[in-house]
């Protein structure tokens, strides 16, 4: 197994050995990287897998206002160097490389580097060797220590961090009781709510709701035309894309989706080289849809409602825009410099708080159906079994199995088998259906 000729050249010249081994996964030694830049300096910065990069710290030590280079920038600085993606190899790309003091105690080191997906492992004096040229720094932070649900703290010094995370947590909830600038539940929606509850509702009370909306009757005629549908007919009315293609219980959940969608402005500010709100919100309930019905039919949850809550998964992404204006851009900066860590992680990093838990909150308090307001509260808790538990899951499930097709902007991380076996849903078949939905990407955005 070869390694990319300048990262061999740049060991051998600093006399330091190494064994490259093919290793599948994120060992625990295993370093990550990140390429950072203020639009004057740039920086090389390696710091632990699972832990979290803090631009707040590197700002502080560094006095630089770093952010992530774009995808383009780092595809185009690898290609100069014949890389095929970022080595972990100090100085490598032939920029100064910060090193988090945490890999300095590290048993071993697992390094990328940079050619296919071979890795070379250090000995710990090796790696410390070839950081002569490197600076050393604190600014990441243990993940675990964010994603712990349990207080368990032992020290005085963790149990006020966990004070003032509970004091955030109810600042939250008090501004979005409080808060002027939380709009109510959009008219549409209220009519929607009413019609979904009404058992004498039929297809010409929903047209008739939907028509009062021009914007939203003209999204339903495009979801209708969409060739992922397959009908060849034409469709000139909400009426024919309710009869002839899409169904009741379809229209009246993706009209619900889009009306509370379109209550809080999509923000101008979003992380590079992820998937946009609309997109991800429509592959991620066309994905639940898809894995529901892989699901055995005595098992199976109800379509209408699981993909209603794959079409509003991500609206705390607005919601945290709409209540954390100032700080949404700074959470933007963070994904960016963390594409591999889960938004949850970062949000309670920086707020005490998730999106999760803001449009559970919210949702529950318009009255959205309880399995729309469970599945968005614990959308990326792999071990949630409460109730209605099927549609947070699928959305665990669609989202990291979209992820790993570049769609969306859940965790690169692999999916528990018991989420799979609670869902009755064989890995095999969702992974296949995921793939039904990628390969039907085109269709699927001009439905938007």
């Amino acid at each position: 197994m070869a390694i990319p000729a300048v990262v061999d050249t740049l060991l051998r010249e600093q006399n330091i050995q190494y064994d490259i081994a093919a290793i599948a996964g994120t060992p625990e030694n295993a370093v990550q990287v990140a390429l950072l830049h203020d639009g004057e300096h740039r920086l090389h910065v390696l710091y632990p897998a699972g832990y979290l990069l803090d631009l707040n710290a590197l700002r502080q030590q560094s006095g630089w206002d770093l952010r992530a280079m774009s995808p383009k920038q780092v595809h185009d600085m690898c290609q100069r160097r014949n890389l095929q993606h970022v080595p972990a190899v100090p100085n490598a790309m032939g920029l100064p490389t910060l090193v988090d003091k945490t890999l300095l105690s590290a048993n071993g080191i697992v390094l990328r580097s940079g050619g296919d997906d071979n890795v070379l492992y250090l000995r710990t004096d090796q790696f410390q060797q070839s950081l002569a040229q490197a600076v050393i720094g604190e600014f990441a932070v243990d993940l675990h220590t964010l994603e712990r649900n349990a207080f368990d703290a032992i020290d005085d010094v963790e149990q006020i961090n966990h004070a003032v995370a509970n004091f955030t947590q109810l600042r939250v909830k008090q501004r979005l009781e409080e808060t002027l600038e939380m709009p109510p539940l959009p008219e549409t929606a209220q009519r929607i709510l009413k019609l979904r509850v009404d058992p004498h509702a039929d297809v010409r009370d929903l047209c008739n709701l939907v028509e009062m909306d021009p914007p939203l009757a003209a999204q339903v005629i495009s979801w209708a035309t969409s060739p992922y549908y397959g009908y060849t007919g034409k469709i000139k009315s909400v009426h024919d894309a309710v009869v002839r293609v899409l169904g009741f219980e379809v229209v009246l959940n993706l009209a619900l989706g889009l009306a509370l969608g379109k209550s809080l402005k999509a923000p101008k500010d979003n992380p590079q080289g992820f998937t946009s709100y609309w997109q991800q919100a429509v592959y991620c309930a066309t994905a639940v849809e898809s894995l529901v019905g892989c699901i055995p039919t005595a098992q199976r949850p109800e379509v209408g409602i699981a993909y209603l809550t794959g079409l509003l998964h991500n609206f705390g992404h607005l919601l945290m825009a709409e209540v954390f204006t100032p700080y949404f851009s700074t959470y933007c900066r963070f994904q960016e410099a963390n594409p591999f860590v889960g938004y949850p992680s970062i949000e309670r990093f920086l707020l005490g708080i998730t999106r999760d838990q803001m449009a559970g909150w919210l949702l529950r308090l318009w009255s959205m159906p309880e399995e729309v307001c469970v599945g968005l509260r614990y959308q990326n808790d792999a071990e949630y079994a409460g109730p209605e538990h099927q549609y947070a899951n699928l959305v665990y499930v669609a989202m990291r199995l979209l992820r790993r097709h570049g769609i969306g902007n859940a965790p690169l991380e692999s999916i528990p088998l018991e989420v799979f076996e609670r869902l009755h849903l064989n890995p095999v078949k969702a992974d296949q259906a995921i793939q039904h939905v990628v390969d039907a990407s085109e269709e699927i955005i001009a439905q938007i």
